[in-house]
């Protein structure tokens, strides 16, 4: 059952608004993904795996989710990194996207309905710049087509700025020489030698960093679709730019009903920075981590707010996880004999009143998440359920049924929160799946990914799915 009573805190109103989708139960959701020139961390993992939970919420509760992210495979990081490499760009940028999709898929952020790379929509985005320059909201110089800020009235309103507030003491935008204003920016770069390059009606080049998402969205969404989400830094410019770009296309507002952003993740303090010897890639993590953890240590954070990584932050996570995974063991496998009597009986022509009642922690489970996904507080319910449930054991008075009860509601809700349940006991794994596996490990070593792929598609076809880890890999039965 949908509840008219979800709200989600929306960037550009400044205030929560309840969450009603432009098409009743359908709902179109883009989130901005990684700029390929090097490995992911724990920072977008932290912006991943809340929007993958907000995701699986949404359609836990019946909303159909059409989750659109893209892969910025072409921009300019991406090139400086290959020439410090002395490869391809194009090498580059496949190989921290399949490094990218591996952190993903062992972070079980596994919700996205389609992966966009920008290189594959060269036409949509040359489309786009056509039209901005025809209705004059662009214009050539020597280097490339940029977009003129001062022709889009409400430019800034997203991040809440005037024009020259936009201007002023903002990273990544364009330095192009004769620029009209300072805030303009790159709709497409005309290429220097040695970078990706397509043919277009203004000569040789590739997209700026902005227009690939627009270009994205409009063709799968349209010019206005229900949410985007993405990183707090990415309001502006970037996000700012989007609303820029499609509105003067299309002349209808708004372009995104519902702005999501995730807040800034640090460490010690301190700003995440390879200078700073404190740049955490979820590969690093994983060494010495399950992923569990760091999809509890995220999603315990409302994600709206700042986190502090720190070693004391992760101890404190495992604590608490150790917590949950006594408790649901105490509840499937029962020491002593659990009650058989039902939550309430008669009795002497009466009721006993019930000792425990899940629709009570249910109750304000959604109430927490109803309210801009309030995930501290629902954490929070459960572990007053589990308070609640040890104090029954405890005192040999909790039923079998109230243990079905709560071991239902946890897997239900485990569903989109992805950590309250550890994996399965290892199952045997035939000889056959072994073999695949380890010879796809093999073509991983030598970086033979159409080969690697292969294997994947083997092992998968046999029913198996194999899962990367930092050190080897997993194998697991497909369900």
């Amino acid at each position: 059952m949908i509840l008219i009573m979800l709200k989600f805190y929306n960037t550009l109103s400044r205030k929560k608004e309840a969450f009603k989708p432009r098409k009743s139960k359908k709902v179109n959701f883009f989130v901005c993904g990684p700029t390929v020139y090097d490995f992911a961390h724990i920072g977008h993992a932290r912006t991943y795996i809340i929007f993958d939970a907000i995701v699986k919420y949404l359609k836990y509760k019946k909303f159909k989710v059409f989750y659109l992210q893209n892969i910025t495979d072409v921009d300019d990081k991406i090139i400086n990194r290959a020439k410090e490499k002395n490869i391809r760009s194009e090498e580059l940028a496949k190989e921290f996207e399949r490094s990218y999709f591996e952190d993903m898929e062992i972070l079980e952020v596994n919700n996205v309905s389609k992966y966009a790379k920008a290189t594959e929509y060269i036409k949509e985005i040359i489309s786009q710049v056509e039209r901005l320059l025809k209705k004059g909201f662009a214009y050539q110089l020597e280097d490339g087509i940029y977009y003129n800020v001062s022709k889009f009235k409400n430019y800034g309103k997203l991040a809440k700025r005037t024009i020259l507030q936009a201007e002023d003491g903002v990273s990544r935008i364009d330095e192009g020489i004769n620029k009209k204003n300072k805030g303009d920016f790159c709709l497409w770069k005309f290429s220097k030698p040695d970078e990706p390059k397509w043919p277009s009606p203004w000569g040789e080049g590739r997209p700026g960093w902005h227009i690939e998402d627009t270009a994205i969205s409009e063709k799968y969404f349209g010019p206005q679709y229900d949410i985007h989400g993405g990183a707090k830094d990415l309001i502006f410019p970037h996000h700012e730019a989007e609303i820029a770009q499609i509105e003067a296309i299309s002349d209808k507002k708004p372009f995104v009903k519902y702005w999501l952003h995730t807040g800034f993740l640090t460490v010690n303090g301190q700003k995440m920075s390879k200078s700073l010897n404190n740049f955490i890639t979820i590969k690093d993590f994983l060494k010495d981590n399950p992923a569990r953890i760091l999809r509890f240590l995220i999603i315990k954070n409302h994600y709206r707010s700042p986190i502090d990584y720190t070693e004391k932050m992760i101890l404190q996570s495992k604590k608490e996880l150790e917590r949950m995974d006594e408790f649901i063991d105490k509840i499937q496998n029962p020491k002593s004999k659990i009650p058989a009597r039902i939550a309430t009986q008669s009795v002497a022509g009466g009721q006993n009143k019930a000792k425990f009642k899940i629709s009570k922690y249910e109750e304000s489970f959604n109430k927490a998440l109803e309210d801009d996904f309030n995930t501290p507080k629902a954490v929070a319910v459960i572990f007053d359920l589990i308070n609640k449930g040890n104090a029954l054991i405890a005192g040999n008075k909790l039923t079998k049924t109230d243990s079905k009860s709560i071991l239902k509601f946890l897997q239900d809700i485990d569903s989109f929160f992805g950590f309250i349940f550890t994996e399965k006991e290892k199952q045997k794994i035939p000889k056959e799946i072994l073999a695949l596996a380890k010879e796809r490990e093999t073509y991983r070593q030598q970086k033979n990914w159409q080969k690697a792929d292969e294997m994947r598609k083997k092992i998968s076809d046999l029913g198996y799915q194999i899962k990367d880890t930092a050190e080897s890999f997993k194998i697991k039965k497909i369900d």
